[in-house]
């Protein structure tokens, strides 16, 4: 294998709703803003990989994705890999461009990450994230746990204005196991949300910008409790970018000191539960089968990545971490080592996951507030922990950030996720 490997650019256009731009115009304000932000041109890189997971679903862009979308942005002939991880997409690109770096094959390669998943049918943009997940499972496992729901409350039952997509029915089905196991409650949930909404305000690229307090967060609209729509993650639009280089291409560089060096690059599977399983977690969050299965995916993964690093959650200095819903930062906080398994509603509730804490987590706003474009997510973390490392994040910036973790899930399966891709970074 050859030396270290290096982020030496990022690039990432605003979150939102853009629903007069198209994925093509998207790649190429990404590929324009990080080629721009360390000082190469389109000659400069030697492969790409590009990260979409609903161009297909929604426009019946399948296939070729990458060629199409980067050819139109002026980045053709050179190899241009597809990849499509569900939510882990975009860290799944990242991996792969990192590993074709670190054996040798090339100095310098692109990963960027673009989606849109606004589309006037709504039901359907609900629908498409079931896609994430065992479908011919979920399909049933959701049938039968609506049905029963009906049966023990109506109310809990009925479908909430607006929908919400299937994901969010598993996500709550985790953090009420959790709150029965752990003595963990809504309001704690509500913390790391009104800390993610208030990071985004002082993130100019963030979906959104607006500040909630704890209370806003538990008094908005229920989506499947305890998850409230403030807890979860909104759809949007965006694109995101990395170049990663070789030592010496690095060395070649006009200003290799804005470089972060990759100290650890992972990536693992979920593992699935059998139906019967899975049934009986669904309708008893708190029976015994709950209590006894566990997905261990984000521990495995970080322990191999803190393996690689040489380095362990001490070291670090921020995370981003998978937020799709308010249930997901306080797992990974748990799954990260950063506060033992149980206590990651405390140890949010505390303090120590703000800005200024003890460790910051998602100080761009994460998922919930900087916006879940899903191909483009993984880098957009990367695009945020490039610039705290550099000193650039503005009001949001973690005094003297030298190391720091990216964590990145894809989909579901079993009750975890069925990828995990963490990345460890050193300001170099």
């Amino acid at each position: 294998m050859s030396g270290d490997v290096y982020i030496i650019g990022t690039g990432m256009t605003r979150f939102g709703k853009h629903l007069d731009r198209s994925i093509k115009s998207l790649t190429g304000e990404a590929l324009d803003l990080v080629l721009a932000d360390c000082g190469l041109a389109r000659a400069d890189i030697e492969a790409a990989w590009f990260s979409n997971t609903f161009w297909g679903y929604y426009s019946s862009q399948h296939s070729i994705r990458g060629q199409v979308a980067l050819s139109a942005a002026g980045l053709e002939e050179i190899p241009i890999i597809n990849v499509e991880n569900a939510c882990g997409s975009g860290a799944t690109a990242l991996h792969s461009a990192w590993m074709s770096v670190k054996a040798g094959l090339y100095d310098c390669v692109l990963a960027i990450g673009v989606e849109k998943l606004y589309d006037p049918d709504r039901a359907k943009v609900m629908m498409s994230f079931i896609a994430g997940t065992d479908l011919e499972v979920t399909s049933q496992m959701l049938v039968r746990f609506q049905e029963e729901e009906k049966k023990r409350n109506a109310r809990g039952a009925e479908e909430k204005p607006g929908g919400h997509s299937a994901a969010m029915d598993l996500y709550s089905i985790a953090a009420r196991i959790h709150m029965k196991k752990f003595g963990t409650t809504q309001k704690q949930f509500a913390v790391i949300a009104s800390k993610a909404h208030n990071n985004s305000v002082l993130n100019p690229l963030a979906q959104y910008n607006f500040p909630m307090t704890v209370e806003e967060v538990l008094a908005d609209r229920e989506i499947s409790y305890p998850l409230t729509r403030a807890m979860c993650a909104p759809i949007g639009d965006g694109a995101a970018a990395a170049v990663i280089c070789s030592e010496r291409f690095l060395r070649r560089s006009a200003s290799p000191g804005r470089a972060a060096r990759v100290r650890a690059s992972v990536l693992r599977s979920g593992k699935n539960l059998d139906q019967d399983t899975l049934l009986s977690i669904m309708l008893e969050p708190s029976g015994h089968a709950a209590k006894t299965v566990a997905s261990n995916i984000g521990a495995r993964t970080s322990k191999a990545a803190y393996e690689m690093a040489g380095l362990g959650p001490e070291d670090l200095d921020l995370a981003e971490v998978h937020d799709a819903s308010a249930y997901g930062e306080l797992s990974q906080t748990e799954q990260m080592g950063f506060c033992p398994v149980g206590e990651g509603g405390l140890f949010a509730e505390s303090g120590a996951t703000a800005l200024g804490g003890k460790m910051p987590v998602n100080p761009s706003g994460g998922l919930i507030a900087r916006g879940h474009p899903l191909g483009a997510s993984g880098l957009a973390q990367i695009h945020e922990l490039i610039l705290q490392l550099r000193g650039d994040a503005g009001a949001r910036q973690v005094k003297g950030a030298r190391i720091a973790l990216a964590e990145n899930g894809g989909g579901i399966i079993g009750i975890g996720e069925a990828s995990m891709a963490i990345h460890i970074l050193e300001k170099a």
